[in-house]
């Protein structure tokens, strides 16, 4: 450990002013990144995040050493953790395409959470290198993340009047190594001839020509119709 910070380890009212501004600090670089990015959890969430949980880490200190209090002294640490799943939560959507928003920020939120109990516990040198991490994490990792290549989800859309015409199409997709995560059947219509409807939604290992995907399907004996939805 670093022996710059031995004097301010102790429960001091220096020692906890410290604390907070360390809190602050930390909670406020993190947070000044994801109001950069205009998210819903910005620059003064992620310090009350921060301040909140290091003064929960000095009270659950400060009751079992100055007050002599019969209390775990991790007990208060350990509900911040827990609440702060709750709090992550609200910032996490699902918006078109059933596509998920806000993991990073509530992840982002819950690391704050602990950062400001290590700053609490007077852990210094553990929550300044995990701000150091978080920021690395959320700027430059962001940026690598966005060059992988990712296969978006799509679904295939099919009418068909013989029932073996599935199989074929679901057979198709595998041998072109598509995982299909969903099967949604919609019905069936015409009183003189069955005709299913299915939905599949179909998730490609590698890159694909969704017009190939159409024009094979089209051939398939027993199909109707097929499109592919995005």
């Amino acid at each position: 450990m670093l022996s710059i910070f031995d004097g301010i380890r102790d429960i001091t009212v220096l020692s906890t002013l410290i604390r907070l501004l360390i809190s602050v600090i930390l909670g406020g670089l993190i947070g000044l990144e994801r109001s950069f990015k205009n998210r819903p959890a910005g620059f003064r969430t992620h310090i009350l995040m921060c301040v909140g949980a290091s003064i929960a880490c000095m009270t659950g200190i400060y009751l079992y050493l100055n007050m002599h209090l019969p209390t775990d002294i991790s007990r208060l640490g350990a509900q911040v953790v827990s609440g702060l799943g709750f709090i992550g939560g609200g910032t996490i959507i699902v918006i078109n395409n059933k596509k998920i928003k806000g993991l990073t920020t509530a992840a982002g939120l819950w690391t704050c959470g602990i950062i400001g109990l290590a700053v609490g516990a007077g852990f210094y040198e553990g929550a300044i290198l995990g701000t150091g991490l978080v920021l690395l994490a959320e700027t430059l990792f962001s940026y690598l993340g966005a060059k992988i290549a990712h296969n978006e989800a799509f679904k295939i859309l099919l009418e068909y009047n013989d029932k073996n015409a599935l199989n074929d199409v679901m057979r198709y997709c595998k041998d072109n190594r598509m995982v299909i995560s969903n099967l949604e059947a919609t019905g069936k219509r015409d009183a003189v001839m069955s005709v299913y409807s299915v939905v599949l939604t179909v998730r490609p290992r590698k890159k694909v020509d969704h017009e190939k995907i159409i024009n094979y399907i089209n051939d398939i004996p027993g199909i109707i119709a097929v499109e592919t939805l995005m």
